[in-house]
């Protein structure tokens, strides 16, 4: 395995690696804390949160496996080169796991607080049983970005989630720049288009977010959806006994 050839770029990518880290681990926090406040997740998108606890899953495992598996990391090397580094790293490992720990906290909340007559749709389910990671970052997001369109509003969305997610995906894709300018190689780019693609999909979505927040619809309530104050909770997921008796 290659090691580094300039002592401040391995600095600089372990510096880069932990504040993307620190910035994606804390993103989930506002959220969370948003939701105990208000005793209530509705205008939380519940697909949302279930893709996004399914990819992070499989990233937890591809990290996990890559970075402690001598058997996987002979693959790699098989593959890449001998030559090559690793291109995960321990910030990687403590993210990931991090993430679904705080992802299952989320869920958790939506079973236990007010949910209006939202609910985690069939589609959902199923795809979080097929998906991996690259894919499920993709669709994790446009629930979300969706239902902020629907109801022209932004409210009961945490936007610190996205600013410090935002902030993490660019010091992860940064972090990755430094280690090829450092080996003067972008296997690990290619090597790891997992990593590559969660960074870049990541900071397209959350451009997307910033701009409803601030732009599109800044400081409005929902105007649709207002039967979610007049009715309660609702199972998460509708039986079809009950989409059979509402037919009737």
């Amino acid at each position: 395995m290659a090691s580094w050839n300039s002592v401040p770029l391995e600095i600089t990518y372990e510096i880069l690696g932990w504040l993307a880290f620190f910035s994606w681990s804390i993103s989930f926090y506002p959220q969370v804390i948003l939701n105990f406040r208000r005793k209530s997740v509705v205008g939380l998108n519940f697909d949302f949160v279930l893709l996004n606890l399914t990819k992070h899953s499989s990233y937890m495992i591809y990290n996990i496996c890559l970075y402690f598996s001598p058997v996987i990391q002979k693959q790699y090397f098989e593959k890449y080169g001998y030559g090559e580094m690793i291109p995960v790293a321990a910030n990687d490992v403590a993210f990931s796991i991090h993430a679904v720990l705080l992802t299952a906290i989320t869920l958790i909340q939506i079973a236990i607080y007010d949910r209006g007559t939202q609910k985690v749709s069939k589609i959902s389910v199923g795809m979080s049983l097929l998906s991996i990671q690259v894919f499920m970052t993709v669709i994790k997001y446009i629930p979300q970005a969706i239902m902020n369109f629907s109801r022209k509003s932004t409210d009961g969305f945490s936007i610190g989630n996205i600013l410090l997610d935002f902030t993490g995906g660019l010091a992860n894709y940064a972090q990755m720049a430094v280690q090829s300018i450092d080996q003067n190689s972008w296997v690990n780019f290619y090597g790891n288009i997992g990593k590559t693609l969660l960074s870049l999909i990541s900071i397209f979505f959350d451009i997307i977010f910033m701009c409803q927040h601030f732009v599109l619809y800044p400081a409005k309530k929902p105007i649709i959806f207002s039967k979610l104050e007049q009715e309660g909770k609702e199972p998460l997921v509708k039986s079809d006994d009950q989409s059979a008796s509402e037919n009737v």
